[in-house]
């Protein structure tokens, strides 16, 4: 009986091998795999270099912007207080309807005066030509020319003065020849020029209103500031208050007296002392109304 032969030594190993080799190329499939995801994984979260500086360019940068670049900037805290400090150099008139202007108003000044640098053309076409100036209390925190500004819109305005024919008005310098002056002076130096003049400014001890001694219309820093109670009361704007103040001491000089309320509920004329008491009539800065003259019973 023949012995079965014994196999052949190669078909005896080949499988061991190929399973070896199988599980090799496993380990490196899987280990290429893992390779590949990390290096996509970091393309993803790094991104490539457009994406990453559209990202940064995205981000919220902060700029500081001055009240001069943007309406709606919020200024540094030395920017509000040089705003505060002379806050007619921030435009011609203070905000509509801003009731009054924040910060402390200087009570008292160095009693000297600073004046316009400007001239005006000629406001009115007809009527005596009036020349007047405009001065600034040093120590007040105003700027002149700020006021001056103010002032010449107000006295060119078609509703003022001018417009009823019969005097011409124009601001010029300190230097040069005038007729009267408009004065802007702190609480104390404007009680002493009015009391100089003849006039009692004071309220409850305190210099109140404003005033017109010869050839001197004298504004107080303190209403045109801050406005007067009974503008405060109708919620009518420090702008407005601050025609009818020009206007009303203007008109003194102008030859108007002091004028009642013509009816309840309706506009005050300008003669009517605002300051202090609108006599039944609600708030009004001009000396004309529809195109015309606007007076009231004279006191």
């Amino acid at each position: 009986m023949m012995s079965p032969a014994s196999p052949p030594a190669g078909p005896r190993n080949s499988a061991p091998t190929d399973r070896w080799r199988q599980s090799w190329l496993v380990i490196l499939g899987v280990i290429l795999v893992l390779i590949i995801a990390v290096m996509i994984g970091n393309r993803i979260v790094a991104g490539p270099e457009p994406a990453g500086n559209a990202a940064a360019a995205a981000s919220p940068t902060f700029v500081f912007a001055s009240p001069a670049d943007s309406a709606s900037a919020t200024p540094s805290p030395s920017a509000s207080r040089a705003l505060e400090a002379s806050p007619s150099a921030s435009g011609i008139f203070p905000e509509a309807g801003l009731l009054r202007l924040p910060g402390k108003v200087p009570t008292h000044g160095s009693g000297q005066f600073l004046y316009g640098s400007k001239r005006s053309p000629v406001l009115g076409d007809k009527g005596q030509l009036r020349r007047f100036r405009v001065a600034v209390e040093k120590g007040s925190n105003e700027d002149v020319e700020s006021f001056g500004a103010q002032v010449r819109s107000i006295l060119g305005d078609k509703r003022s003065w001018i417009g009823n024919d019969n005097v011409r008005l124009q601001m010029v310098t300190g230097a040069d020849r005038s007729d009267f002056t408009v004065y802007l002076a702190t609480r104390d130096t404007a009680g002493q020029m009015c009391a100089r003049g003849g006039t009692n400014i004071r309220v409850g001890g305190v210099p109140y209103t404003s005033c017109r001694t010869p050839g001197k219309a004298v504004i107080n820093l303190d209403r045109w500031r801050v406005s007067a109670k009974p503008y405060m009361d109708a919620k009518i704007g420090l702008d407005t208050y601050r025609k009818y103040v020009i206007n009303h001491e203007v008109g003194h000089e102008l030859g108007h007296g002091h004028q009642n309320c013509p009816k309840a509920g309706g506009p005050a004329p300008v003669m009517v002392q605002q300051t202090l008491t609108l006599r039944g009539c609600v708030p009004y800065a001009w000396p004309r109304r529809d195109n015309r003259s606007f007076t009231g019973p004279a006191i």
